[in-house]
């Protein structure tokens, strides 16, 4: 297609195809005849404009660009400075463009072409953005703005409008109007130049018709609906999944704030969800959380949405609340109805959750801060016993940035040779001499000075950093412990190991074993050099690897201590399946033995009882020699405490064992 200079050419088409095709033709003769060619259009059609040209060997990657013959505009940027505030700012829009065209004509004697898609947007359905003008009248400007440049600038032009552009009768006039406005109208497939607004329908209707009709594209559309709702629908409970409640939330935003009113967003998850797959295997877990999701949708008003986020975790949107105190109501609701019992495949099952809540536009109002809010408040639900509603407060926010930022140095910490271990001496109660050591680890911060383990050890395991911090601690305890055995052959130091790191690989489970082993008989019944100390925690969420790793670190001579007995649910039966070596009695029972004879009893049958199962007890916290003297007559086979030492550094523990031993 080749074009006279000053032509304003206007083209109809059917879909993208055509488009492209007649557009390719007449950007393709710019290039061709060694003119330019601007072309603004959106980026999907300057990308496949591109391809065809480079098809047909008139564009290379290299020359596209302001310098080139080719030069391509986004009309998605154009549009930024057309409409303004809603309503058409004219002379803004020509000094854009024109500075455009003006740039490429300077110094320049060929030929330049230029097509505008900014019509074929402003007129097709796809430009849902609302402005004061009727969108051919805005096309109308973009027309008028492009005569009035082609007065200064010598240019020819060619402007697309899409078929669906004038749809109904009443738009007669303004097909008019636009035809009148071009010296040349490209006709298109089965189009007509003189065409009346009438015909025009007609051919649609008879192209639509013929679409339709087709078995294939029947098929297509079938099968682009089944992938919609794919993408769309959590196939496990036919929740909406992530995707849909992200649009539902932005929505809702939307709606709350036109309408003054407040939303709530709950984030829940299960409470020991994956105690239920582990044990009963995920088929069954499937099935519970198909009926966890039938009781959320039916806890919840029809315009609310209940999502499934993934995994164990859902999500509820209550919109258009003005009443907050019907939040409270639907939580504790949601609450009751999932502690009721399960039936599930025959059997009876139970299960809570935890609850997070926060509100728009008291707490966030964007999406992903109230989500970031809610999951807050919901594992703050989860630190405070589970089975409970939490609403965000800024004091969580807080807290997670700190636990953020120190998250962040942690990383740096262990490099950065800011990590301790200190021992603080078990000494054994019959002989009063040193017998072992239990390994802690301190983190001494080169700003904040020394951090409580308790600050950062749970940051730790949130992030994994657990696995190389434990592993550090083991084999720089372990070799120490191997050091201090020329004062005592049968010293040994205990590490503790979080549940998060006693999940870990039988890999190195067979490293820790094969290093401990290391220049002693392959068969030894000698206790290794290292103990290990878990919590009663892990004990009763344990897997069945848990069990198989506690049993081979017991196979290798590593013993296991069960630390802070007492405390948690301190239950008998897994103290005669797991086969531990110690028992730890908590500080808590130690600290008021001499006051409260409640203590002294629990104690005194702790220590009846271990010893009845073959373990041996240590008590820790003890601070004064009434405690120990009284320990020592009840039989407790070992102390730990500040009566003999506060945990010290390597070389100060040394000299005390070397006393102790001498």
């Amino acid at each position: 297609m080749q074009s006279a200079i000053g032509e304003h050419l206007v083209q109809f088409y059917e879909n993208d195809a055509f488009l492209i095709e007649g557009l390719t033709n007449f950007i393709g003769a710019a290039l061709a005849l060694g003119g330019k060619g601007i072309v603004i259009a959106t980026k999907s059609r300057l990308k496949a404009l591109e391809k065809n040209l480079m098809q047909r060997g008139l564009l290379s990657s290299s020359r596209s660009g302001h310098e080139s013959s080719y030069i391509p505009f986004e009309v998605e940027t154009l549009l930024g400075h057309f409409i303004v505030n809603d309503a058409v700012d004219e002379s803004r829009f020509s000094k854009v463009i024109g500075d455009v065209i003006k740039n490429a004509a300077t110094g320049y004697d060929g030929k330049i072409f230029v097509f505008g898609e900014m019509v074929a947007i402003l007129c097709g359905e796809e430009y849902k953005r609302p402005i004061t003008h009727k969108r051919h009248d805005a096309a109308i400007h973009v027309e008028n703005c492009f005569n009035q440049l082609m007065k200064d600038h010598e240019f020819s032009l060619l402007c697309g409008y899409p078929m669906d552009a004038f749809p109904k009768a009443e738009d007669a006039e303004s097909f008019r109007h636009v035809c009148a406005m071009h010296s040349t109208v490209i006709p298109t497939e089965r189009y007509d130049a003189s065409a009346s607004i009438d015909e025009l329908q007609r051919t649609t209707a008879i192209l639509q018709q013929k679409a339709f009709s087709l078995t294939s594209e029947l098929n297509q559309r079938l099968q682009i609906e089944q992938l919609l709702r794919n993408v769309n629908v959590d196939k496990l409970t036919g929740l909406p999944n992530r995707n849909v409640f992200q649009d539902r939330l932005e929505m809702e935003i939307r709606k709350a704030h036109r309408g003054q009113l407040s939303l709530a967003l709950l984030f829940i998850d299960l409470d020991h969800f994956k105690e239920i797959n582990d044990t009963r295997g995920h088929a069954f877990g499937d099935v519970l959380l198909k009926q966890v999701a039938q009781r959320l949708s039916a806890s919840v008003r029809e315009i609310d949405t209940v999502a499934r986020l993934g995994g164990d975790e859902f999500t509820v949107i209550l919109s258009a609340l003005d009443d907050s105190s019907n939040i409270d109501r639907v939580a504790q609701n949601i609450l009751k109805k999932l502690t009721e019992p399960f039936q599930l495949n025959g059997e009876v099952s139970y299960i809570s959750a935890s609850i997070g809540i926060t509100l728009y536009p008291n707490d966030a109002t964007s999406m992903g801060d109230l989500l970031k809010n809610a999951d807050q408040a919901m594992y703050a639900s989860k630190e405070s016993g589970r089975n409970r509603v939490t609403y965000f407060t800024k004091s969580m926010q807080e807290a997670a940035q700190k636990r953020m930022k120190l998250s962040n140095e942690l990383r740096c910490a262990l490099a950065g040779k800011q990590l301790r271990v200190l021992y603080q001496p078990i000494v054994d109660l019959n002989t009063g001499k040193i017998q072992k050591a239990e390994a802690l680890l301190r983190w001494q911060h080169p700003i904040h000075g020394l951090i409580n383990p308790i600050d950062f050890i749970p940051i730790a395991e949130h992030t994994g950093m657990i696995a190389n911090i434990g592993e550090w601690v083991f084999y720089k305890a372990a070799r120490q412990a191997a050091e201090w055995r020329r004062f005592n052959a049968d010293f040994q130091i205990s590490v503790n190991v979080s549940p998060a790191q006693f999940q870990m690989d039988d890999d190195c489970l067979h490293k820790w074993t094969e290093f401990l082993g290391q220049g002693e008989p392959e068969k030894s019944d000698k206790p290794k050099e290292i103990s290990l100390e878990i919590t009663e925690g892990l004990l009763l969420d344990a897997s069945t690897a848990v069990v198989d790793r506690l049993a081979a670190f017991r196979n290798a001579g590593i013993q296991v201590s069960l630390d802070d007995f007492g405390t948690g649910y301190s239950s008998l039966s897994y103290l005669r399946k797991f086969h531990l070596d110690y028992l730890k009695i908590d500080q808590a029972f130690v600290r008021h033995l001499e006051t409260q004879p409640d203590n002294l009893a629990l104690c005194e049958a702790i220590i009846v009882m271990a010893h009845k199962l073959g373990l041996k007890v240590i008590a820790e916290g003890v601070e004064t020699v009434e405690q120990r003297n009284w320990l020592k007559s009840a039989e407790c086979d070992y102390a730990q405490g500040y009566l003999f030492s506060t945990p010290v550094s390597s070389q100060d523990f040394e000299k005390m064992l070397s006393r102790s031993n001498s």
